[in-house]
């Protein structure tokens, strides 16, 4: 982050008032009020069109539909995957982290309606591996598949729940949850309430604890968590071991 890049950090959270692009003036209202319609010259409510219903399956290049994304990861995480895996709440089912429209092959590129296959990838905390596996969806079937330990992609949105919810219940929580009742006036009790993004950390020699030493190999994460509609909260000395559900608290260098 690049505000918090400009703050020592602490050890307990800190808050840093910041302003996001687009965050100005985002409850605010323009136009006339209310009490002007009916008003001579008052210009009248337009008409919004409804978005048109999402077709079921796209066509070329198209983005996946919603149709079409279920279906990936529904077909993706069926058989032994579905019944071994583990998502990060520990629940059966590896973690879902992206499905994507797949590239055609190499002899479909000049195909006009190439068959349509979607790229799923999972995180199993089961074993701490990175599943992909590409899915052809005119046909149902996983046409690749691969399995890599020790690869960390960008944490998806749950990731971040969950890390938050793990700080928020332990007692390294605690600089967090004060800086957010000073900002709030109110008790920071779940993940909810903050907006979240967090990054994936890795061990490095001599700037942690030996409880983050599989940081790398465990999926773990730092937060950058800010209060809705109010400022940053510095939490980069906290680490979340995702893998292991430990948080552990960086040494100060």
């Amino acid at each position: 982050m690049v505000a918090g890049a400009a703050i020592a950090v602490a050890g307990t959270a800190v808050m840093v008032g910041i302003t996001l692009p687009g965050t100005a003036g985002a409850d605010e209202t323009g136009g006339t009020g209310a009490g002007s319609q009916g008003q001579a010259g008052a210009a009248r409510p337009g008409v919004v069109e409804s978005a048109p219903a999402e077709r079921e399956k796209g066509k070329g290049t198209d983005p996946l539909t919603d149709d079409e994304t279920k279906r990936a990861e529904r077909l993706a995480a069926n058989g032994q995957l579905l019944a071994s895996a583990e998502n990060v709440d520990g629940k059966r089912g590896p973690q879902r982290l992206t499905v994507d429209l797949a590239d055609p092959e190499d002899d479909e590129a000049d195909d006009p309606n190439p068959p349509r296959r979607a790229d799923v990838t999972f995180y199993d905390y089961r074993n701490d591996t990175l599943v992909t596996k590409t899915v052809n969806l005119d046909t149902g079937k996983v046409e690749d598949s691969g399995v890599q330990h020790g690869v960390q992609p960008p944490l998806s949105r749950a990731e971040n729940a969950e890390a938050a919810a793990l700080l928020i219940a332990g007692p390294l929580g605690a600089g967090l949850k004060a800086d957010y009742k000073d900002a709030t006036g109110r008790e920071l009790t779940s993940p909810d309430q903050l907006l979240l993004n967090g990054a994936v950390y890795r061990a490095t020699p001599g700037a942690q604890p030996a409880v983050l030493d599989t940081c790398g190999e465990h999926r773990c994460v730092r937060l950058f968590p800010k209060v809705k509609n109010g400022p940053w909260i510095d939490a980069r000395s906290i680490v979340v071991d995702l893998s292991a559900r430990k948080v552990a608290q960086l040494k100060r260098g």
